[in-house]
């Protein structure tokens, strides 16, 4: 239960910095740490057991079936990133109340911030795979709202809509890998997935699974070549460029690496794969992020170049490398984050980002200047700092591989290069901003330091720096020995965090990186000369082209498919259907099989005749809309007899109970529309109509013929025998609804409630004129209320009322429930509008039906989450009996709960839809309209 507390809390806490939103904006903020302080405090409970080398694993059943589970699993590795996520987090809360400004909302900026966390820590925490990809969206979507906060600017809508569209389309790769993971696995769990990394390499599906995956790992870690989205999300304040860059959303893709490392590493495609993407994006990042002149931008495509150094290191595929690969990720996070901020403290305090502009802050920023140094030289690999030892262990793992044989320097001499340019955009930043002369033209002049405690966050993450880069094991050794051991899934080989391991050739590498890196710096004025005479390809500007490209082409699509014209709609649909079930009907060697057909008796006849005239008399007179109306009600009564002759009372109830909430609807909206249709369709038409109508009935009847002639295995056996014993009722119809199929009830009534809203939105405010007269011109009459239907309706309410009481509370053993029962009460409310009109039943009715449907829909969504309480999948019944005084032994059945909020949910929508419907009428015509 700890666990899921952890990734729940941030998602309740986001309420709290909008409920303080107008109560001081430190308050705001201190009401934001509450979700990951609480967090930290239960993480940390669980801290023995996880430096202790076990897994921790909460789960409660789900949708078993389907192989999803409510299950988080907390071992070395998640324990780190669960610890990176909030404990930067909060420092990243603390600075965001100085960074933003008074105009910015900052309640809503937290409750963004906390959903986003809260996705992240579902991701990281995940045992079922199903889950995680659950949270997985929810980074997307939580971080499309984060990077387009300032929806004033362009820039930040089209970067949050270009990472959305990126990462959303890997996500789609990653859910289809996962997908295949299950099937090939037969399970979800990790645990699972662990203990099959055999299996999966052996299978025909790994490269599969591999390239799907890892589709999903480099779209959301910015790897190359679907790294252009990265820098363009800038656009975002620089509190959520520090979050996303350091602790979360880029670090998810290389959690997800690390993660399933033991299931899918350790063969040649995936070395080749994660190997060349990381080596590619290490340089490509490294490179660019020299030439950039926006501060932000210059750290975008740095991080860029580090997280290709992770992936590279997991891409070499040794156990050495993999722990390399969650050392880097540790340093990155700080000085990463400890540089936005003071990226961000720049900006804040002069205006600009502009890196030709911002030049001399040392001498006006001292203390700032100092931090920013500091974290920069971690960035670039200076010895005494925490990113000088897992670039050493980066150089000596480039050159144990042996791979690609007598090609194997290029790794080496890739990972030397990378290097170099990280020496040199690193100098670039602390040379050309603290130094290189004065400032020019800044907006805000003179610059001076932020407010104090704007700084502690910096200070905190430069501080890990040196501590890490000084003292390792006595301060990250531990850590980093149970997060690598739970991503090898294995035990360690040996290492060493020592600062100084003699003269050697990865010190030899790290020289050079640096010589050269200061060389290259040094050398900057010929190389920007020749980075501005090249092309200048903007990414956004070519995926903006590409998605107006495939706007126009949906739309050029549905211009061809969807002309406005149900007619031809249902002619597509109807000549489909017609085309490929009528061929494999045709291929039949005979339509009839071996099963005699029931002998038909005189009555059925008859009412199937009826109900045949019925739908022909509905066609036949379809311009006549009251007509055809009535007609159509003929047929929706016979099927109700039909049901009812053959031994389904529950459907008979339900049919006529639908039928006549929508011959009421229909008879509202009638009241409208003209009385007649006018002739549209030519006679060529209608007997195109005419001929498809007919081959579908013929399609049908040859189906329901076919395979009523042929023996089948039916599931109602199933549910005959388990009825009373699984679900405590007798009526099969009503257990199946409220338990053996009750998630699709709830997802029934869920989307009946938002229908209902819905259509109440679009007709909420409109007002139409009432018609003149009837169709045959004659002037409606003054008072729209008639005295018997007025007395009638009144003397039969409490009569409904009561029989849909009665249908409930029998609906578990006998025919009924809360669906007809909710029915049978929305037409006695229903009754009481027609009759006696909206503003009177209103004011003795006064029932918000919005709140009404929400009741319904949350009791029901209650009683499935209670199931859990008890450790039972979601919606699983309880029941037994009980002696109640004066009424003596009864069955109660936690179905009933269900069952009333299915009641509710009928009668809130169906009253939402049709009383508002009585408000339509702008108001009875005047004589002279009449």
């Amino acid at each position: 239960m700890t666990l899921a507390l952890i990734v729940i809390l941030p998602l309740l806490g986001s309420l709290l910095p909008l409920l303080f939103n107008n109560q001081g904006r430190s308050l705001c903020a201190s009401m934001t740490m509450v979700a990951p302080v609480i967090g930290l405090v239960l993480l940390w409970q669980h801290v023995d057991a996880v430096f202790a080398g076990q897994a921790v694993i909460h789960s409660w059943p789900w949708l078993s079936e389907l192989g999803l589970n409510i299950s988080f699993r907390l071992d070395g590795l998640s324990f780190l990133f669960a610890l990176m996520i909030q404990g930067i987090g909060l420092l990243v809360i603390l600075y965001a109340r100085y960074y933003l400004s008074k105009r910015d909302p900052m309640g809503r900026f937290f409750c963004y911030l906390l959903l986003f966390m809260s996705a992240m820590l579902g991701v990281v925490l995940s045992e079922n795979l199903l889950l995680m990809m659950v949270f997985w969206e929810m980074t997307s979507l939580s971080s499309f709202l984060l990077i387009s906060y300032w929806s004033h600017s362009t820039d930040a809508r089209k970067g949050a809509r270009m990472a959305l569209a990126v990462t959303g389309a890997g996500g789609l790769a990653l859910l289809a890998g996962v997908l295949l993971l299950g099937q090939v696995v037969g399970s979800y769990e990790l645990t699972d997935v662990f203990a099959a990394g055999e299996l999966i390499r052996a299978h025909a599906l790994y490269p599969v699974i591999l390239a799907l995956v890892l589709l999903g790992v480099f779209t959301k870690s910015a790897q190359f070549p679907f790294h252009f989205w990265l820098p363009h999300a800038m656009a975002a304040p620089t509190p959520v460029s520090a979050y996303l860059h350091s602790a979360t959303m880029v670090k998810a893709g290389v959690f997800v690496l690390a993660r399933l490392y033991p299931a899918l590493a350790d063969t040649d495609l995936w070395f080749y794969l994660v190997s060349s993407a990381g080596m590619a994006t290490l340089l490509v990042g490294a490179c660019t992020a020299l030439f950039q002149h926006d501060l932000k931008g210059l750290l975008a495509y740095s991080t860029i170049s580090h997280l290709g150094l992770i992936t590279l290191l997991f891409g070499l595929d040794t156990r050495l490398a993999a722990v390399a690969a969650v050392f880097h990720i540790i340093n990155h996070a700080t000085f990463k984050a400890s540089l936005f901020m003071a990226a961000g403290i720049i900006d804040h305090e002069t205006g600009t980002r502009d890196m030709r502009r911002i030049n001399g802050l040392l001498r006006y920023m001292p203390h700032t200047a100092t931090l920013a140094m500091v974290a920069a030289s971690a960035m670039a690999g200076v010895p005494l700092l925490n990113g000088f030892l897992s670039k050493e262990m980066f150089f000596t793992e480039t050159l144990e591989q042996h791979m690609l044989g007598s090609f194997s320097w290029l790794i080496p001499l890739g990972a030397t290069l990378g290097g170099v340019f990280s020496v040199a955009y690193s100098l670039r930043f602390i040379h050309d901003v603290f130094f290189n002369g004065k400032p020019v033209n800044l907006p805000k002049y003179p610059p001076h330091e932020p407010p104090r405690y704007m700084k502690v966050p910096v200070e905190v993450l430069v501080a890990m720096c040196l501590a890490v880069g000084l003292a390792p094991g006595f301060t990250v050794a531990g850590l980093l020995a149970t997060a690598a051991a739970a991503t090898v899934g294995g035990p360690l080989p040996e290492y060493s965090l020592a600062i100084w391991h003699g003269f050697n050739l990865p010190l030899l590498m790290s020289v050079v990186a640096m010589l050269v890196g200061i060389a290259v710096y040094s050398a900057r004025r010929p190389l920007f000369a020749w980075y501005a005479r090249q092309r200048d390809v903007d990414a956004k500007l070519v995926f903006e082209r590409v998605v107006q490209t495939a706007v126009r082409g949906a739309a050029r699509m549905t211009l061809l498919l969807e002309n406005a014209s149900l007619q031809r709609y249902l002619t597509c649909l109807l000549l489909s259907a017609l085309v490929v079930t009528g061929w494999w009907l045709w291929r039949l060697p005979a339509l009839q099989g071996p099963v005699a057909l029931t002998p038909v008796d005189g009555v059925t006849m008859a009412a199937a005749v009826v109900m045949m005239l019925g739908a022909l008399a509905t066609v036949y007179w379809h311009r006549m809309r009251l007509v055809s109306l009535t007609m159509l009600s003929v047929v929706g009564l016979v099927v109700s007899l039909a049901f009812a002759r053959f031994a389904a009372p529950d459907l008979a109830l339900t049919q006529i109970s639908v039928e006549v909430v929508t011959i009421v609807l229909l008879m509202l909206a009638l009241f409208f529309l003209p009385a007649r249709t006018p002739r549209e369709s030519s006679a060529l038409r209608r007997g195109r109509d005419m001929l498809i109508a007919g081959g579908c009935g013929l399609l049908v009847g040859g189906l329901a013929f076919g395979m009523l002639t042929r023996p089948y295995d039916s599931i109602s056996d199933f549910f005959l025998a388990n009825s009373v014993t699984g679900g405590g009722g007798h009526n099969v119809v009503n257990v199946i609804l409220v338990d053996f199929r009750g998630f699709d009830t709830m997802g029934e009534v869920t989307v009946l409630a938002i229908a209902a809203i819905a259509i109440y939105a679009l007709i909420d405010g409109l007002r139409l004129r009432v018609p003149g007269g009837d169709s045959l011109g004659k002037p409606w009459a003054q008072r729209g209320e008639l005295l018997m239907l007025v007395n009638l309706s009144h003397v039969l309410l409490p009569l409904a009322l009561m029989i849909s009481v009665y249908i409930f509370l029998r609906g578990h053993n006998l025919p009924g429930g809360g669906f007809i029962a909710g029915l049978i009460t929305s037409v006695a409310l229903i009754l009481q509008y027609v009759a006696s009109g909206e503003a009177w039943t209103s004011e003795r009715w006064p029932v918000n039906y919005h709140w009404l449907a929400g009741a319904g829909v949350l009791i029901a969504g209650a009683t499935g989450l209670g199931s859990w309480a008890f450790g039972y999948p979601f919606l699983t019944s309880a029941f037994d009996h009980f002696h109640i005084p004066l009424v003596g032994d009864i069955e109660l059945a936690t179905a009933m709960l269900f069952d009333l909020g299915v009641y509710l949910t009928v009668v809130g929508a169906t009253l939402l839809i049709l009383a508002n419907l009585g408000k339509l009428p702008q108001g009875r015509p005047s004589e002279g309209e009449i």
